[in-house]
């Protein structure tokens, strides 16, 4: 069975309420994890699910930059470092307008960078559009089927 949790790290609990629904409305079979700040995220992923042979790996990460604790960055940098979390796609989703933030977030690895639409319509709409793609229509590397 192919996994498709989908790891939200988003400290604007407005935001996490909307990529909630944005994701509802792809009916995608899988699970929302909601972590509010980048230390439960490293938990998260490094010590409750950080084994290979773990079915709560997400199979994807929408992760914020500017989070408390650990910031989006180092996660993002530390995800793709670890051999079992280094193939998981990584969306960046930000309200942040700071160009050498997309710029480090590719070279970091992250495979998209979106910045929030400030119209949550907009932002459903972004959503719906990531949760089609990645979850639906590409199709994950062998790591990712369990």
């Amino acid at each position: 069975m192919y996994c498709k949790n989908i790891l939200l790290v988003e400290d604007n609990p407005s935001d996490a309420d909307l990529s909630r629904r944005a994701l509802e409305k792809c009916n995608i079979e899988g699970k929302l994890i909601v972590k509010d700040d980048g230390d439960e995220a490293i938990k998260y992923l490094f010590e409750e699910c950080g084994k290979p042979d773990c079915d709560k790996l997400p199979s994807l990460i929408l992760l914020d930059l500017n989070l408390p604790g650990t910031s989006g960055m180092e996660i993002l940098r530390m995800v793709r470092d670890n051999k079992t979390t280094s193939r998981i796609p990584v969306v960046i989703l930000t309200t942040s307008s700071e160009e050498l933030d997309g710029e480090n977030s590719y070279n970091l690895g992250a495979n998209a960078y979106i910045r929030k639409p400030v119209d949550s319509e907009r932002f459903l709409v972004a959503l719906n559009y990531l949760g089609l793609s990645w979850l639906l229509a590409a199709e994950a590397p062998k790591q990712f089927y369990f």
